[in-house]
């Protein structure tokens, strides 16, 4: 155990997040989207649901503020405009964390990106398009998140 971070974020979690470099990705996935097959590092947290691990990850990881989305969830099929349940909880954690909306794009196409994501964390997430996926940014010599 670590002072002041929050226990979801896991050995694995943490070596990732760390090892990740400016501009590399990572999806937070439910229990329905297929990590095992798409992910080249899975990080299991069955135990917890896509908000509150977002809400983990955004405690340390700043989001890249240099393109114009850093966070990206799967649209719903047929329905591209709809915004599900689960994806009103992501927005509002973005919001919280001071973060932009996240921009829905096609399920295919979040499929695609999510292979090439540094890492994909399962989440046990039940409810349908619960997937996020993040962009990481840069912190300058003074720990901060450089402005656009």
């Amino acid at each position: 155990m670590l002072l002041r971070l929050d226990p979801l974020l896991t050995p694995e979690l943490l070596h990732a997040l760390a090892a990740m470099g400016h501009g590399d990705e990572i999806v937070l996935a439910d229990a329905n989207f297929p990590a095992a097959t798409i992910a080249r590092r899975l990080i299991p947290l069955d135990g917890a649901d896509t908000p509150r691990v977002l809400t983990a990850v955004l405690s340390l990881l700043p989001l890249d503020t240099f393109v114009d989305q850093p966070a990206i969830v799967m649209a719903v099929t047929g329905k591209p405009d709809a915004v599900p349940p689960a994806v009103r909880d992501l927005n509002r954690v973005l919001a919280k964390a001071g973060a932009k909306r996240a921009v829905a794009i096609d399920r295919h196409e979040f499929y695609q990106r999510a292979r090439g994501a540094f890492a994909v964390v399962r989440t046990g997430e039940r409810r349908f398009y619960a997937n996020i996926l993040l962009v990481k940014g840069a912190i300058d010599e003074r720990g901060r998140v450089p402005a656009p």
